[in-house]
């Protein structure tokens, strides 16, 4: 008889009731040893081993390359990562350049505050840790950015030590494998999900079993669409059973995101452009942004200050579209052209600065795309 896994809203009321062990879901030692056998055989016939990560395979490699993958295909990634380690090629050489530097490599990856932590992380392991990254699981989730299945991933890939890991793909490869029912950000389907990812990863090639792993849902076992002819694991994979595999893992609660609004002012002097660095923390931390408004007398206020300019000097852009994880951003564009006669206020670099050439650090990608579009006008 197939073991399933109890509904997230029943789990508690059945523990309580029948004091069931989430072990109940884990399969027998001889069935472990089966599935990572399966896995590691169909990673030695079809997994990818010709990643930029995964040539000298360094832990210092590992970790930049886990850091960049959260949430980012690879394809998208591989570009970056090599850019990465040509500029950052060690702990040192990230742990000494400045954040500008770090942050410009980041831009177009999107979620900056790996960046920023990944930099932070550096300059820690630099002043605490003798420059070698920690040999622990506890070591290296005390970095920031890094948590338990990055840490298992970077010991496991990068130094051979036996940990395991529970990346998106590692989750959907398991709540279809077992039937786990309720979405997996939740507490308690979480930690079925690592009691299992524990019982299933092997104490010996364990680095090839997680790359397996998350080969096997990033290549066969896709959000939608999943190859099962390909799989390895299709005769045993109790979502294939149901014939409705891509009913798990069960989707995200639904929430209507709210929407916020900015005004962004493009203010234009000698074809310079003034840009100001973002605050250090929150939505695009670090990075240089055009100066954003609540309202347009705000913006004009601030123009103001800064020198003459006419209302057919005055243009408001298209709205621009961005979405972050938590909210939609609505971005309004206003270019205003400045007088040539009105000079350029001198500002402090960490407030503002003229930029009429090379970017002084990172931007996020709508900042990205308006420079573009400023930069082409000016022509």
């Amino acid at each position: 008889m197939s073991i399933r896994t109890c509904p997230v809203h029943e789990f508690d009321s059945i523990q309580r009731r029948s004091n069931v062990s989430l072990m109940a879901t884990i399969p027998a030692k001889k069935q472990c040893a089966e599935f990572s056998a399966t896995v590691l055989d169909w990673f030695e016939e079809s997994g990818r081993k010709d990643l930029p990560w995964q040539q000298n395979p360094t832990p210092y490699r590992v970790w930049v390359s886990e850091i960049m993958l959260q949430q980012t295909q690879v394809a998208t990634v591989i570009p970056y990562f090599n850019r990465f380690m040509q500029q950052f090629s060690s702990v040192a050489h990230l742990a000494n350049a400045s954040q500008d530097d770090v942050l410009a490599l980041w831009t177009g990856l999107g979620y900056y505050a790996r960046g920023r932590n990944l930099h932070k992380a550096a300059q820690l392991i630099i002043s605490e840790h003798d420059g070698e990254l920690p040999v622990t699981l506890e070591g290296l989730q005390a970095l920031p950015g890094i948590g338990r299945s990055t840490a298992g991933a970077i010991l496991s890939l990068g130094s051979g030590v036996s940990a395991p890991i529970l990346d998106g793909n590692v989750k959907r490869v398991l709540c279809r494998y077992r039937c786990v029912d309720g979405w997996y950000g939740q507490s308690a389907v979480e930690k079925q999900l690592w009691a299992l990812t524990t019982a299933l990863t092997p104490v010996e090639n364990t680095g090839k079993f997680n790359q397996a792993m998350m080969d096997l849902g990033a290549t066969v076992c896709t959000r939608s669409n999943p190859g099962c002819g390909r799989c390895p694991l299709q005769k045993k994979c109790q979502g294939y059973q149901t014939g409705l595999p891509t009913n798990w893992p069960h989707k995200k609660p639904k929430k209507t995101k709210p929407v916020r609004k900015t005004l962004m002012l493009l203010v234009v002097n000698d074809n310079a452009v003034l840009l100001q660095r973002r605050p250090p923390s929150g939505i695009w931390g670090g990075l240089w942004s055009f100066p954003q408004f609540d309202d347009l007398e705000t913006l004009h206020q601030f123009a103001g200050a800064l020198g003459k300019y006419d209302n057919h000097q005055t243009e408001q852009w298209h709205q621009l579209k961005h979405s972050f994880t938590h909210f939609d951003l609505e971005i309004t564009p206003v270019k205003i052209a400045l007088n040539h006669a009105s000079g350029r206020r001198i500002m402090d670099e960490n407030n503002g600065c003229w930029v009429d050439g090379e970017l002084p650090g990172g931007c996020s990608a709508p900042v990205k795309r308006l420079l573009e579009k400023l930069t082409h006008t000016l022509l």
